[in-house]
């Protein structure tokens, strides 16, 4: 088995896969939203002293395994450098205390193979990537043949829903909330302007919207928020079909996936459905407890490099803030 840790942000995460089953045996997660939301938004230095807490008392639980184990595998990036570290830190005194191979895992390769917790790996696929720190389309032939095709030149798809949240008070995390707050309002009540839907190039921008909802707020009252919150959802969603179906038109789709925490809206989800049904293309998409931080995807991702002897070097394995997908 392996076990693997999850620290990259605001989730304290570990499991324990069966390498020959791929199977999850264990995971538990410990969130930190509750502490967060006061601050609207993941204030660092709390993250890291709040996974320093939770990672021992999660470890503790999975002690009945440690004999069954043949590596320990850890998010070490993308991420908040000290909430990373904390993962990391703990995975090589792991590897050091058992005598086991460390393994370093990219967390958006993590989100990608969220899609195959409990089942067999489908590739090749086009992966559109929606979490709170990134936006991007990926071509994924393989584990270690992934291409990064377009991405978000500032804002994330879920990084603009949170600070809309903010803006509106809602709290945090904003996905969740603008979402139910969205499903009684009216989607074109609010005419926003699509992002780059002039420009030719293959990338997304969610600065420019989430300022054109700023403005809204402050000329408008709670009353019209639920309207604000569905246009802006309406639009922030057609912003992604629109540059997909552009990307379509060189790169035709034949199993598309969506991942990543943002995945879960099902707005964007539908959109993105109906996006794909001219192309006759297969979706797929984790489960809505997947698509969150967890350890299960780490894991998933280890037993592939375990398997392809993809390990790293207590000594050499460091944490980075930045992918290099």
């Amino acid at each position: 088995m392996i076990l693997s840790i999850e620290s990259s942000c605001d989730d304290s995460a570990i499991a324990i896969t069966d390498i020959k089953t791929k199977k999850l045996i264990f995971h538990k997660k410990i969130s930190q939203e509750l502490e967060h939301s006061v601050y609207g938004g993941v204030v660092p230095e709390l993250a890291a002293r709040l996974h320093a807490e939770a990672l021992p008392n999660i470890l503790a639980e999975c002690e009945p395994y440690f004999k069954k184990l043949k590596a320990v595998a850890v998010t070490s990036t993308p991420g908040l450098a000290v909430t990373l570290v904390e993962g990391v830190t703990m995975a090589k005194a792991i590897a050091v205390a058992l005598e086991l191979p460390l393994i370093g895992v990219n967390h958006l390769v993590g989100h990608i193979y969220s899609l195959f917790i409990d089942k067999p790996t489908q590739f090749p696929l086009t992966v559109l990537l929606v979490s709170g720190g990134h936006t991007q389309v990926m071509q994924v032939k393989s584990l270690t043949d992934i291409e990064t095709v377009a991405k978000s030149m500032d804002d994330s798809f879920g990084e603009s829903f949170d600070k809309v949240a903010k803006m509106m008070g809602l709290g945090y995390p904003g996905g969740p909330l603008i979402e139910k707050l969205a499903k009684n309002g009216d989607r074109k009540k609010f005419n926003f302007t699509i992002p780059l839907s002039q420009s030719p190039l293959i990338a997304f921008s969610y600065s420019g919207l989430k300022n054109a909802v700023r403005l809204a707020i402050e000329k408008t009252s709670e009353e019209d928020y639920k309207d604000i919150a569905a246009s802006f959802e309406h639009i922030a969603s057609a912003h992604l079909t629109q540059k997909l179906k552009k990307y379509f038109k060189t790169t035709a789709p034949k199993t598309f996936a969506i991942v990543g925490g943002a995945s879960a809206n099902l707005y964007l989800r539908s959109q993105v459905e109906e996006l794909l049904k001219p192309h006759n293309a297969k979706l797929l998409l984790s489960e809505l407890k997947w698509c969150s931080d967890n350890a299960a995807m780490i894991g998933r991702v280890a037993v592939e490099m375990y398997e392809k002897n993809l390990f790293s070097a207590i000594d050499e394995l460091s944490s980075s803030p930045r992918s290099k997908l």
